[in-house]
């Protein structure tokens, strides 16, 4: 054997031949390192062993493979070890689980394994029968009063990815401090072999896991439908709304069927190229809706039919893209401009008919657009900023009624195509998502308008906001480097001028503290610490930074305010300013 490179050390060396000489792991796992081994694939080996697979504080989401740093039945079953010890300590005299998975490889799989482990450690384990969306999980942990709740998912990463997401009683993703125990249990987990486990069969014939299903499923659709804000006119004029929908090769397509079909809208145009689960995602270079190309079938259907609008959900169905036509052109609704269609909708909509409940609120996150703030407030609706992601909105729900049950839940939303419009579950929710944003279609059509169209209403009655994202993939270990330098680079130099704008207040969300760079005040955030940077520019222009904490990504926020002139020149003044952002953003990141 040739000399290996510096790049690999011995420890990562003396790693993969554990792995490859311990009986634990099957044959196919021992072997598929020992070939890694035995090619000299060293660079292969060291993004398999540099390090343990991190159990972040929502889940994990990595490369499907063998090794330390790869998503495989045994990370899975560390996982859920770790999540089991969490739950024990609730000292819950007969604690259940539910367990839910999508599309991608191996998800039935690394589900029943879940449930094996929790078997063997005392917990029910309550496993659908299909797979299912991560509404559907988050609706059975309330529904089936569990204590926690696991969904095998990478969302919409790309097909090599798999992922453990895991959900708390309340059926909200894990926060502090629970999230923290299970990360401390995980990391403190060393020896794969003292990992309880009960045959999956064997599990099931004593009862200790069970099928859940139909009951569960139709619970949900029957509280999804109460929430149609204008049932009556969905069900007698629904079949006038041309609806085509693709479920990306997931989960999607039979509860999405049914939530529109339950609703009374039953023009609908399936993908059917796209309808069948297909862990390889086989006519997508990537499963997520919120991009144009994912998009593509459904955009040839929607011109083919001259259809309303087009809507594709991603494998664990709960984010939503949107397409229409207007003017002759093809529109892909950003997530911003969905979330302020449903916002709008559901407050004038409810207010107008007496439903709007006493100290409503709803809860966005600090890079989702303004505008929604500014819509809210004229309906006498508080706004609850967090952090990005869902975890923190329904953190932020349960937070709120615990502490102050008068107040009224009546809307989340998230700029990455994320909307909740109910309280049945809480995370993001494509199903009921899908149901809505057709309901709002429906309704604007009645009036002789297309969303585009509605949008320009609500930006003449509210003002013009512009929003962009820029996500930036750096791969692997050397990757991971160069997202850290860019994040540092950023926080070194809060007082830059950003594309010629210069900075007035800089928020870093790792001290927790926003400063204003002119004064030098500093305030608490009031926020979980996270590695979020924003800069509060002049002429009211804002850029976040985060790296991903599920993809090898950083993503920079971009949002434009162009107060001035008709919305016209409003909108062309706003394009030019984000895309001369977009650039300086990208070239500063390329030099860190």
């Amino acid at each position: 054997m040739t000399a290996q490179p510096q790049s690999l050390s011995k420890d990562i060396l003396d790693k993969a031949k554990a792995w490859a000489n311990n009986n634990y792991f099957d044959q196919s796992s021992r072997d598929e390192i020992q070939e890694l081994i035995n090619s000299e694939n060293f660079k292969e080996l060291e993004e398999r062993f540099y390090r343990d697979l991190e159990f972040g504080t929502g889940g994990m989401r990595a490369i499907l493979g063998q090794g330390t740093y790869r998503l495989n039945r045994y990370n899975i079953r560390k996982a859920t070890q770790a999540v089991s010890l969490a739950v024990l300590e609730s000292n819950s005299k007969d604690p259940k689980v539910a367990i839910s998975y999508d599309s991608r490889r191996f998800s039935q799989e690394f589900a029943k394994e879940a449930a094996s482990v929790f078997a063997a450690n005392g917990i029910q384990a309550l496993i659908y029968d299909r797979l299912n969306p991560v509404s559907l999980c988050s609706f059975a942990i309330r529904h089936h009063q569990c204590e926690a709740g696991v969904m095998v998912t990478a969302s919409h990463n790309p097909p090599e990815y798999n992922g453990f997401k895991v959900f708390w009683s309340d059926g909200a993703q894990v926060t502090p401090p629970n999230d923290l125990k299970i990360i401390t249990y995980f990391q403190e987990l060393q020896d794969y072999s003292k990992i309880p486990y009960l045959d999956f069969e064997e599990g099931i014939k004593e009862k200790k896991i069970l099928w859940i299903g139909k009951e569960t499923e139709d619970a949900y659709f029957e509280a999804i439908k109460k929430e149609s804000v204008n049932l009556q006119t969905c069900q007698e004029k629904g079949d006038q709304l041309n609806i085509v929908y693709t479920a990306l090769h997931g989960t999607g397509f039979i509860p999405c069927s049914r939530a529109l079909k339950d609703l009374g809208l039953t023009n609908v145009h399936s993908i059917k190229e796209q309808q069948e689960p297909d862990g390889n995602f086989s006519t997508v270079s990537s499963p997520n809706p919120e991009n144009a190309e994912a998009l593509e079938l459904a955009v040839k259907k929607l011109k083919e039919l001259n259809a309303d609008i087009a809507l594709g959900t991603d494998p664990d169905t709960d984010r939503v893209g949107v397409a229409t036509i207007h003017q002759d052109e093809v529109h892909y609704l950003t997530g911003n401009q969905i979330g302020i269609l449903m916002l709008h909708y559901l407050l004038s909509e409810k207010k107008k008919k007496g439903l709007l409940p006493s100290k409503p609120y709803f809860v966005k996150t600090v890079v989702t657009t303004p505008l929604q703030s500014k819509i809210a407030e004229s309906f006498g609706v508080e706004t609850e900023n967090t952090l990005t992601g869902f975890k923190w909105i329904c953190g932020k729900v349960n937070q709120i009624e615990n502490e102050d049950p008068s107040r009224n839940f009546v809307f989340g939303t998230e700029e990455s195509f994320g909307y909740l419009n109910h309280n049945h579950v809480r995370d993001k929710d494509g199903v009921s998502s899908i149901a809505l944003i057709s309901e709002i279609a429906l309704h604007y059509k009645l009036q002789g308008k297309n969303l585009m169209e509605a949008l320009d209403d609500i930006y003449g009655e509210y003002g013009f906001s512009f929003e962009s994202l820029l996500s930036l993939n750096y791969y692997g270990k050397e990757g991971a480097q160069k997202i850290s330098r860019i994040m540092e680079l950023f926080r070194k130099t809060p007082n830059r001028e950003l594309s010629g704008f210069k900075s007035l207040v800089f928020d870093d969300y790792l001290s927790s503290f926003s400063t204003d760079l002119e004064s030098g005040k500093r305030t608490p955030l009031n926020q979980p610490e996270s590695n979020v940077l924003g800069f509060h520019l002049e002429k009211g222009h804002k850029v976040f930074l985060r790296p991903s904490g599920t993809e090898p990504k950083i993503k920079f926020y971009i949002m434009i305010n162009a107060p001035e002139g008709s919305l016209e020149e409003r909108k062309k003044k706003a394009q030019k300013i984000n895309q001369e952002m977009t650039n300086f953003l990208e070239d500063l990141a390329q030099k860190a």
